[in-house]
Parts: structure tokens; C-alpha cells; sequence
């Protein structure tokens, strides 16, 4: 799954660790979502979405093909 959580987290100018501080995650699993290597849980994908304000489907797109 594609994401823009880098562009986004990067726009606010935090830190991968103030990221995951917010979402009470471990700073490996915000590097993992924005290196596509993990896919978030419905209700993690919702508190990403909330804390940057946005609707779910402006933060992932699935992968084509």
C-alpha cells in the first residue's frame, strides 16, 4: 500500500519519533509504514488520518496492479 505519510509528517516538521509519539507507536513502526513495509490496522490508519486531518483514502492508495 502506497502512503504520504512521510510528505505529510514532514510538512509539520516532526521527526519520525515525534510521529510515533503522537500515534503511541514505536518510531520502527512509523519507519515501516513510510517505507511501505508495513500496511497500519483499520484503527490506526483512522488515527493517522485524524491527526493529520485528512480523509483515509488522501493518506493511502492502494497499489496498482
Amino acid at each position: 500500500m502506497n502512503n504520504r505519510i512521510q510528505e505529510l509528517r514532514q510538512q509539520r516538521g516532526w521527526s519520525q519519533a515525534d510521529l510515533a509519539a503522537h500515534l503511541k507507536v514505536s518510531r520502527q513502526t512509523v519507519n515501516a509504514l513510510e517505507r511501505g513495509r508495513y500496511d497500519p490496522s483499520l484503527p490506526l490508519a483512522f488515527s493517522i488520518a485524524r491527526l493529520f486531518g485528512r480523509a483515509i483514502e488522501e493518506i493511502f492508495q492502494p497499489e496498482q496492479g
